[in-house]
Parts: structure tokens; sequence; C-alpha cells
């Protein structure tokens, strides 16, 4: 039974990597080079975020201070 569930996940891999790596025939990227090329824009995001996050964690901890 470990045999089979073994095949059947490493099938289940196997397609997923080989759909999200397959190139678009209109725009000749795969999801993967999709997603690299908007990580960039993702972190200056999450940076963004965690500015705006570290901005009013102080000014709460300035409020409970006082």
């Amino acid at each position: 039974m470990g045999i089979l569930k073994t095949a059947i996940i490493g099938a289940a891999v196997y397609a997923g990597v080989k759909y999200i790596t397959k190139k678009d025939p209109i725009t000749g990227q795969s999801i993967v080079d999709e997603l690299l090329d908007k990580a960039p824009e993702w972190v200056e995001k999450a940076k963004g975020y965690t500015e705006d996050l570290k901005t009013k964690a102080s000014n709460a901890a300035e409020d409970l201070a006082r």
C-alpha cells in the first residue's frame, strides 16, 4: 500500500510541476514566469505594509505609556 501511495503522490507532484512550468502559447510565459515577474512588486508592497504596521505599533505603545 505504501508503494502505491508514493506512486500516486509522485504522479500528482509531477503533473503539478508540468502544469505550472508549461508555457502559454499566446504569451510564451508559464505560471512560474509570471510569479517571478510579479515578485518584486509584492516585496515592495510588503515593505510598505511592514512600515505601516511598525508605525501603528509604535504609536500604540506610546499611547499605552501615557
